[in-house]
């Protein structure tokens, strides 16, 4: 298949051979864990280095023997999808020692190894630096013991470390997300949209208790992803007369008409004075003051189990490989890093500046300067707070801000999952901001017939969970209706437009854009958040809808290769969604574990699938016993699934079967994940501001009204690498390929590679993005809080 440019070719210019790579996970597992390790694995063997795994964390290195054991290819085969980890990760005190950590040492150096790829917690990971730090110390206290010769020292002079954030509670500074994270909150989001529907048919409250002693980051991501009415968390203690102001909180909502509540408590919750909240005790509270009927469910180890989703497979295996390339670049002078996300950019910083800020965290805790342990968990952390607090609490009319504006809020497009959540929290935040909100029902087409109404705080309660478009929404584009549409704008007398929705969207607002110089009902502040699952908005790297249809895609996937265990060989060719986006199949491809994915963006002929056909064929023969091939809807007109179907079973008779899946409409069905309601509801709540900012600059006094006409008031909100950033429609015309409804530039080809280096192709990597260590910033510019997805 075409590459893409290449400004490093990879293996070229970085070989490991001669070295030897280990790899082990400690601490606590994370879902995730397995995929990082398949990731080093693989990616150590592919540039020619020994890669070993290390058993049961460091009590294997202590322990040595059969604890150490050489890894193949073959070794990580199967283990994408499994949750915890396979090579094991246990606590070990004698580590902690300096004997024990002399042993281990010894039994590095018995096989070679220099480079230790580590997976935890900081725990974990301040280990590695204190042993890197005593390694010379040690072989000479080796060499003097007689266990190693003198010219071992030298050999092995240095040991380098590169760690990776294995944990549940992203409780580790200096990473957006740690591995773990998303799928323990879809294990939580999961219970409690379950427990919502037993809790609305008692009229019951539930106090449910989820993992985080010393961090919140799942009970405060949860309560926004589910709307929980009050959330408990370590960093944030309530003020004092918590107790009240929450059982008001609670019996305001039931007034309204709601048939349930609930609250999540951190395990790690307390008050102001340091006392723990327990779940036993805000459920007495509850039944105490309310009398409501009340339960508590304590998750627990749920919250660990599962098989890992298609966010953490895909972070994990980026992590890994990069994780290699950093063991591959360091120096004896380069200082121990953790590979890390930022926005949707891999970066390695310094392990100990990230440990040494995780720990002034707790610092600050313990001395209950509350705001700064905030303040230094984060601006992802400190977002969602805020949002959190925006969204939960209605403010009493009296306080709200008058501004006498009018916000309509509609989608366009085909449905994306989180929709509903983007939804809610622009009508909510529009509220909270003074303005009088509408909804739009079935997009343009509704908006020319008049379906626009009113839309109160209370009506878009229990809206983040639901899947689809609860408004409606059309693919009809405005210029159709465009007399009637300025009609119904002058009718309402609509100030401001939020759109949600995919390219149907941004055509929409082009075409808005273009209807001001005829119509001044458009000259008013207009802004698109992108949501497809195709993700193939220009302007943003991602869309909200397409987590959710990567997770649909990878469980589809898993279900599918398992249905074949036990028998014969096979390989599977499956059909995603994109229109002519590569993103679902390429994107799906490396977090199922593909061995190829067919896409418009990379052309292929009809050699590049014998070359296909041929590989996995070998493949098979030697270890694999099932094939995953993924193809895009739109890759090629002539080279259609029925065809590559056909192709890879008349040629790989004798060897394997083939069987074909086309997945269709189930991609932009079900509950939204996590992510992506998180992501809308985030990016929601910032257009909406951003529509009250330009309302107040462009509201002209003198005439009484709003007038924007520049083209700085019709803007795209996206997620570019970093940055969250407002970019004028008119001026991503160049940047699309209007023909195919793409962006010119993707950000995700870069992962190809990766895919094809995972399935045991040789091909070029683009490690262009790699290779700088940067340092960790206490307080990343406002305007760079990509964090915003998660």
């Amino acid at each position: 298949m075409a590459q893409p440019d290449s400004k490093k070719i990879f293996f070229e210019n970085l070989s490991g051979a001669g070295k030897a790579i280990a790899v082990l996970t400690s601490g606590g597992d994370a879902q995730g864990m397995n995929a990082a390790v398949r990731a080093v694995v693989r990616m150590g063997l592919y540039v020619g280095a020994k890669v070993y795994f290390i058993h049961e964390g460091y009590q294997g290195m202590v322990d040595g023997g059969e604890n150490i054991k050489e890894a193949s290819w073959e070794s990580v085969s199967s283990m994408l999808q499994v949750g915890g980890t396979v090579i094991g990760s246990a606590r070990c005190k004698e580590f902690r020692t300096h004997e024990g950590r002399l042993k281990a040492a010894h039994n590095l150096v018995q096989h070679g190894i220099t480079n230790l790829c580590v997976i935890g917690g900081d725990g974990s990971l301040t280990g590695a630096n204190l042993f890197r730090e005593e390694w010379s110390g040690l072989l000479t206290e080796l060499v003097e013991q007689g266990l190693i010769e003198a010219d071992a020292v030298q050999k092995y002079s240095a040991l380098h470390i590169v760690g990776m954030v294995g944990s549940i509670d992203n409780d580790f500074c200096g990473t957006d997300m740690t591995i773990g994270t998303d799928s323990a909150l879809h294990r939580i989001i999961e219970v409690v949209d379950a427990i919502m529907t037993t809790a609305q048919s008692h009229q019951r409250t539930f106090v449910l208790e989820v993992m985080g002693r010393h961090c919140g980051y799942l009970a405060l991501v949860s309560a926004l992803a589910c709307g929980a009415d009050w959330v408990l968390i370590p960093e944030m203690p309530p003020e004092d007369g918590w107790e009240d102001k929450m059982c008001q909180k609670l019996s305001a909502t039931r007034s309204r008409g709601t048939r349930l509540n609930i609250i999540i408590v951190a395990e790690g919750a307390i008050d102001r004075h340091g006392k723990p909240i327990t779940s036993s005790l805000v459920k007495d509270l509850v039944v105490k003051c309310l009398g409501f009927d009340t339960r508590v469910t304590i998750l627990g180890h749920v919250q660990r189990g599962g098989t890992p989703s298609a966010f953490d497979r895909i972070l994990a295996s980026r992590m890994g490989v990069e994780a290699v390339l950093a063991l591959l670049e360091t120096t004896a002078n380069t200082p121990a890093c953790v590979v890390s996300l930022c926005g949707n950019q891999s970066v390695r910083l310094p392990l100990m500046e990230c440990v040494q800020m995780t720990q002034e965290v707790q610092k600050a805790m313990d001395e209950k300067r509350f705001e700064e342990a905030v303040r230094l968990r984060g601006r992802s952390f400190e977002n969602n707070l805020k949002t959190y607090k925006l969204l939960a609490h209605r403010k009493p009319e009296s306080e709200l801000p008058v501004s006498n504006f009018n916000v309509a809020v509609l989608n366009v497009g085909a449905p994306a999952a989180g929709m509903n959540a983007a939804v809610r929290s622009a009508i909510r935040v529009g509220i909270s901001e003074g303005h009088k909100m509408f909804a739009v029902s079935d997009g343009f087409e509704g908006f020319s017939k008049g379906q626009i109404k009113e839309i109160k705080w209370a009506d878009v309660g229990g809206w983040t969970g639901q899947g689809g478009s609860l408004l409606g929404t059309k693919r009809t584009l405005p210029a159709k209706h465009i007399d009637k549409i300025a009609e119904q704008m002058q009718k309402h007398n609509i100030n401001a437009l939020l759109i949600v929705g995919g390219f149907e969207a941004f055509l929409s607002l082009l075409e808005l854009l273009t209807a001001r110089g005829k119509y001044d009902e458009f000259c008013v502040p207009m802004v698109m958040v992108p949501a497809t699952v195709s993700n193939n908005v220009p302007g943003s790297d991602l869309s909200i809808g397409a987590d959710t249809a990567l997770n649909a895609i990878t469980t589809t996937c898993d279900r599918i290769k398992q249905s074949a265990s036990g028998t014969k060989r096979r390989v599977f060719i499956i059909e995603t969604m994109g229109g002519y986006c590569g993103y679902l199949a390429s994107v799906g491809g490396l977090a199922a574990g593909a061995d190829a994915a067919y896409i418009y963006e990379e052309p292929f002929d009809i050699r590049d699938l014998q070359a296909n056909v041929e590989h996995l064929t070998e493949k098979m023969k030697t270890s694999i016993q099932r094939g995953l091939v993924l193809r895009n809807e739109n890759s090629n007109e002539n080279y259609t699934t029925d065809f590559i179907y056909q192709l890879y079973s008349e040629e790989g008779k004798g060897v394997f079967d083939s069987r074909k899946n086309v997945l269709g409409h189930m991609q932009q069905g079900g509950a939204p994940s996590p992510f992506d309601r998180n992501f809308g509801t985030k990016i929601s709540a910032k257009a909406m501001q951003w529509v009250t900012k330009k309302l107040v600059e462009t509201f002209r006094h003198d005439e009484g009204r709003v007038f924007a006409n520049g083209e700085d008031s019709c803007c795209l909100l996206g997620m570019r690498r970093r940055a969250l950033v407002f970019q004028p429609v008119v001026q991503l015309k160049d940047q699309t390929d209007f023909v195919h409804r793409i962006p010119k530039e993707q950000w995700w080809l870069k992962l190809r590679p990766l895919m094809k280096i995972l399935a045991k192709y040789k091909t070029s990597y683009d490690v262009s993005d790699s290779g700088q260590l940067e340092h960790v910033v206490r307080n990343r510019p406002k305007e760079s809080d990509a964090s915003v997805a998660m």
